[in-house]
């Protein structure tokens, strides 16, 4: 299932596909929430997706492009490149829903929150944050705890 809603008026087009069930994946508005929330101060207008998967698919990307043969919980493809012929285009976010819910009560976290962590953090690796240097690390993590604590949610690297 695809939701490929019109650009808004703040200028943001997110497509969400699902090609697993959705049972445990929050709302398209939840997800459209974290998007807004990372992108506000550093992008006015975006066009993402976000692909929710399995564990095959994410395993498949892993291997891939990061060479590594395991499924992961976000994925991230920025359309580097393209910013003439497509200026909007941030790229892509992928999600694997059931390690995000594996993830979530190993850790003693919210389904909720996990969910919109992953999301933040995928949006700032589209927006050129990593996390490879430690100081780039550390950039990016408090970043993502002043991007959840906006959205009501506490540091998301705590327990």
């Amino acid at each position: 299932m695809t939701n490929r809603p019109e650009r808004d008026d703040a200028g943001i087009a997110l497509d969400l596909q699902h090609a697993v069930a959705t049972r445990g994946v929050p709302p398209f508005a939840a997800l459209e929430r974290a998007v807004r929330a990372a992108l506000q101060g550093r992008r006015r207008r975006a066009e993402l997706t976000i692909r929710v998967v399995g564990k095959r698919e994410s395993r498949a990307l892993n291997r891939r492009y990061r060479d590594i043969d395991k499924p992961t919980n976000v994925l991230s493809f920025p359309a580097d490149g393209l910013a003439e012929i497509a200026p909007d285009l941030l790229g892509d976010i992928v999600i694997c829903a059931p390690l995000v819910a594996a993830e979530a009560r190993a850790r003693g976290k919210s389904p909720r929150a996990h969910w919109q962590h992953l999301v933040v953090h995928g949006v700032l690796h589209l927006l050129g944050y990593d996390h490879v240097e430690e100081s780039d690390a550390q950039t990016m993590e408090d970043l993502e705890r002043e991007i959840m604590a906006g959205l009501g949610f506490g540091d998301p690297y705590l327990a």
